[in-house]
């Protein structure tokens, strides 16, 4: 099965699918899958998340990570797991949450919005920090921040990110994105979230070095 390292290789870039309807998950998923995502969280607070969680993990738990976004408890950890979740995504640091999603043996990426939050997440075990919500946190902050945490540690702004604002974010040391509206919303067609998964990859890509 993928690993956390091993799917951010791949492509470093996790696809927040808030509002996903279970009878969308398998098209939706494939779709993001096939346009190079290994990694794919269904928020909590979207209709049936669990069972879109167990629908999409059924398809592609094998190939990409696949969990849930706004986990708010350990028992919601708990949930996510027993739905075959392995990704645990958070919008702010709980460190019991935490150290609950590493004893699941599941991946876990809280949110921080400061230093202190984000030495706190990475005591507890975090595997990525979550730079949330990115709108208040510039390339500057996430610079700043990557000076003094410790070498190989993943941040991944999220919320409000583009194709356009990556490049900023990257140059600071942004190691990846989580990607929301920008990406996927419930009315969007199979189609829709084709095209822009898309347009994120080919900006990913860009930034890489030949």
């Amino acid at each position: 099965m993928l690993d956390f390292d091993t799917a951010m290789r791949k492509l470093p870039l996790i696809a927040v699918l808030r509002g996903l309807q279970p009878a969308q998950a398998v098209a939706i998923g494939q779709t993001l899958f096939d346009a190079g995502f290994r990694l794919i969280e269904v928020p909590l607070n979207s209709p049936e998340p669990s069972l879109s969680i167990r629908l999409l993990s059924d398809k592609l738990g094998a190939v990409a990570l696949v969990g849930a976004g706004t986990v708010m408890s350990v028992q919601a950890a708990r949930d996510v797991a027993a739905a075959g979740g392995r990704l645990i995504v958070m919008p702010h640091c709980d460190t019991d949450i935490i150290r609950a999603g590493k004893d699941l043996g599941a991946f876990v990426a809280p949110g921080i919005a400061t230093p202190t939050e984000a030495f706190a997440a990475l005591a507890a075990g975090a595997d990525a920090l979550k730079a949330f919500p990115a709108e208040m946190i510039p390339p500057a902050a996430v610079g700043a921040m990557r000076a003094v945490l410790p070498q190989g540690t993943r941040i991944l702004p999220v919320g409000g990110i583009t194709p356009e604002t990556m490049a900023s974010y990257h140059a600071a040391g942004a190691s990846g994105f989580g990607l929301g509206s920008a990406l996927f919303k419930p009315a969007m067609t199979v189609a829709d979230v084709a095209d822009r998964a898309a347009r994120f990859v080919a900006a990913w890509r860009r930034l890489q070095p030949e």
